[in-house]
């Protein structure tokens, strides 16, 4: 007689409730109601704001996390910085809907943002953020203690990753940004009546 065996059966989803893409133009009007919802109405007003300001994120690294009916529930991008004469990236804002948490859809969006800024070849990641949620992707403050930032921060949430050895090696001073400039909209000229 054979013995029956009690082994664990662990359900595997096949598929993750959500996809990640390249951030396209018609995500802009949600990907900004999700970031309101999510850092509030003073986000426009934060320090890492300052690098942004003006700017276009880093070449293929505006990144969106969609549900299968299209709907934006997560956003991450990058932008070009100096690290204090180091060239950087700034991660951020990195932004997941409330019911979307525990999905795993913010950790989706940092491993494919991180994967792609090595694959084009950028040396470092900095951020500011919880260095306990960081730390998983090997974010830690030990090549950011030199730095700064252009307005208030929290000393110890400032983190930084090199994706290639070295890439932080003397970076020390003022994080600046180097992105491209957004064109500036036209002024409105009134028409003669």
């Amino acid at each position: 007689m054979t013995a029956k065996r009690n082994t664990p059966v662990a359900l595997i989803r096949t598929a993750a409730p959500f996809a990640i893409r390249a951030e396209r133009a018609s995500d802009v009007v949600a990907r900004e109601a999700l970031l309101d919802a999510c850092f509030g109405d003073n986000r426009h007003a934060r320090t890492c704001q300052r690098l942004r300001d003006g700017r276009a994120p880093a070449e293929g690294l505006s990144l969106s996390a969609v549900r299968k009916d299209g709907r934006l529930v997560g956003t991450v991008r990058l932008w070009h910085v100096s690290a204090g004469g180091r060239a950087a990236l700034m991660l951020g804002p990195l932004a997941v809907d409330d019911s979307c948490r525990g999905l795993g859809v913010g950790a989706a969006l940092m491993k494919r943002a991180l994967t792609v800024a090595k694959a084009r070849s950028h040396g470092a990641v900095i951020l500011l953020g919880d260095a306990p949620y960081y730390a998983r992707f090997g974010f830690s403050a030990a090549r950011t203690g030199a730095l700064s930032l252009p307005g208030a921060f929290e000393r110890e949430r400032l983190l930084g990753l090199e994706l290639s050895e070295g890439a932080l090696d003397g970076a020390w001073g003022m994080i600046t940004p180097t992105g491209a400039l957004l064109p500036k909209a036209p002024l409105a000229v009134p028409q003669a009546a």
